[in-house]
This record gives structure tokens, sequence and C-alpha cells, in this order.
């Protein structure tokens, strides 16, 4: 059974500081890409960073979340992680893990991220 197990979301003040963490497991294939999006209501799911399992971990991140956010993956745990810093009321929204094999895509059940002003 494949899972995608994801914690670390919750309130926080703006300026502050949460890491999102994914463990994804039941998976047989190689994991190439590993990923955080996220979605708010009644708005089209969108990319927050990926990472991918070789050279080095190559990252890419949303340009709205540059300099504050960081991505980082621990291959042998399949485990994927979101260092996300002086956060915003904008970034309020329910987060979601990816996890991209050569033939299928596996999504988290997402988890929400609130940001007061």
């Amino acid at each position: 059974q494949v899972q995608l197990v994801e914690s670390g979301g919750g309130l926080v003040q703006a300026g502050g500081s949460l890491r999102l963490s994914c463990a994804a497991s039941g998976i047989n294939d190689v994991i190439n890409v590993m990923g955080w999006y996220r979605q708010a209501p009644g708005k089209q799911r969108e990319l927050v960073a990926t990472i991918t399992n070789t050279n080095g971990g190559r990252t890419n991140y949303a340009d709205f979340v540059k300099g504050r956010f960081t991505i980082s993956r621990d291959n042998a745990k399949n485990t994927v992680y979101l260092q996300m810093n002086s956060l915003k009321p904008e970034d309020t929204d329910v987060y979601y893990c990816k996890a991209q094999t050569p033939w299928r895509v596996y999504w988290g059940q997402g988890t929400q991220v609130t940001v007061s002003s």
C-alpha cells in the first residue's frame, strides 16, 4: 500500500518558521522527483518546490518562495522536507507532498499551514 505521510503543518505568526516532512512508503519504483505543492480553496494546485534524486538533488522553486523556503531530501528514507522561513499570511494553504516515479505520480493527503498576521 502506497502512503505519503505528511507532517509539520500548523499555525504560526507572520515571520515565523515551519518544517514540513513527507515520508513515502510502499513505492517499489525509483522516486525520481519529490516535491511540495499548495492549494487554496477554489484555486488550482501550484508548485512550491521540487527536488530530484540525482545530480546532488537538483531543486526548483516557485518565485514566491525563493530565498525563504528550502527543500531537501533523504533518499535512503524516501523522505522530503520543506523548511519554510519568513512565512507570510499569503502562504496560508494546504500543502501537498508529491512523489514521482517514471510511470506514476503519488500525492499525500495534505497538511494545513496557517500564517496569522
